[in-house]
């Protein structure tokens, strides 16, 4: 189990350090190209790759339950890597650009979806929080190094990055190829075709709706900060894209830590929802103290704050949904992968709205909805342990 652990994570870990990649550079690049609407095309181009990613998720979820998940999670590493070399070319061309986030988007679904259900597959149900803990450190170490090879490398040329991500990705490719071992039996996926034609909302049922609803609010208000933040930074401490890669390098690494360190050694089965408040309530600390903060490394220190509650949250959220779905671990990965997109929709498009109407308020509404968000928590709490009575 710990190797293939190692690979999945390793995945996961390249095409987080892809997204990560495009937020010191994106703002900048598109504001050479289009300086009066450069927030707007930094929100759009955030939106239209988690649009694909929420539009696509749970088909590649369903076709990974039909004929296993390693044919579909190579498909989305190698179109993944192709998206980036497109990006790569696109010199000051916006509708490459666009063409690569889309595509970008798609395939990414691939990969993020059929990774977490890989991972329920091989772990049992005493297991899945520390396993589930390797997929969420896998994503944090992604966007702990994507901003800071963003930032470093735009130093050499802006789209320097890019193809640097384009030839990682196709690396992991290749390792995958010949490492990767399918998680799905053939007589597993027999019973899974029964019901491919289940909607990814067949899992959106129970008190599970609540958590499904409470992923959204987090990466939700987790995308509002990674569109807002350096073009707030730029006004309030002329931050640059190598101060935002690090910023964003210290922060992951802080979740990172905790994810390592603490959910996978120290949250027991049972445990999860007391360590989702808690990183809720430390989340909401995170953006309120952002709005304080008078240099690049104070919004360091505060945007780590706000890395350690995030990094609690995800796991724990994944780990409670793969025990307790009634549906195929594809489908409920799948709806999980699509809530996830969803977020990275609405969030970059209304935190653009928001730094428009007043620059504090992207990080007020994050920090408000990290605490409305306990309200679901209580209301899959109450109705779970209903359900366990009955």
């Amino acid at each position: 189990m710990k190797s293939k652990l190692m690979i999945v994570g390793l995945m996961l870990f390249t095409v987080f350090i892809g997204f990560g990649i495009i937020i010191p550079v994106l703002p900048e690049l598109v504001t050479q190209v289009s300086s009066e609407s450069a927030k707007w095309h930094t929100g759009a181009m955030l939106a239209v790759y988690s649009l694909m990613s929420f539009v696509l998720s749970p088909v590649w979820g369903q076709l990974s339950e039909r004929i296993g998940r390693r044919p579909v999670i190579m498909t989305g590493v190698l179109g993944f890597s192709v998206s980036f070399l497109i990006f790569g070319i696109s010199g000051d061309n916006l509708v490459l650009m666009y063409a690569s986030r889309v595509l970008g988007g798609l395939f990414s679904g691939a990969v993020v979806s059929c990774i977490v259900a890989y991972v329920a597959d091989i772990t049992t149900t005493e297991q899945r929080t520390k396993g589930m803990a390797v997929v969420g450190m896998s994503i944090g170490l992604g966007f702990t190094f994507g901003p800071g090879f963003g930032g470093y490398l735009s130093e050499i040329t802006i789209h320097t990055p890019f193809f640097a991500a384009a030839g990682l990705s196709f690396l992991v490719f290749v390792l995958a190829f010949f490492k990767l071992e399918e998680s799905l039996p053939p007589e597993k996926r027999a019973s899974a075709r029964a019901s491919v034609r289940v909607s990814r909302w067949a899992a959106f049922q129970g008190p599970l709706k609540f958590l499904y609803v409470l992923a959204f609010f987090v990466t939700f208000s987790l995308a509002i900060l990674e569109a807002t933040l350096q073009l707030y930074g730029i006004t309030h401490f002329a931050v640059t894209p190598k101060q935002i890669g690090l910023m964003f390098f210290f922060c992951g690494l802080a979740g990172a830590v905790v994810q390592g360190g603490v959910v996978r050694r120290h949250v027991k089965p049972g445990q999860e929802a007391r360590y989702i408040a808690l990183g809720l309530i430390i989340s909401a600390a995170g953006f309120f103290l952002l709005l304080t903060a008078t240099n690049w490394v104070l919004a360091s220190v505060y945007l780590c704050v706000f890395g350690i509650g995030n990094s609690l949250i995800k796991p724990c959220v994944s780990s409670l949904i793969t025990q307790k779905t009634t549906v195929g671990q594809g489908i409920a990965s799948g709806l999980s992968s699509s809530m996830d997109s969803l977020g990275r929709i609405v969030g970059p498009l209304l935190g653009a709205t928001l730094l428009w109407a007043a620059d504090w308020l992207p990080f007020v509404v994050s920090g408000l909805l990290s605490l409305g968000a306990l309200g679901l928590l209580a209301q899959f709490r109450n109705l779970d342990k209903g359900k366990s009575t009955v």
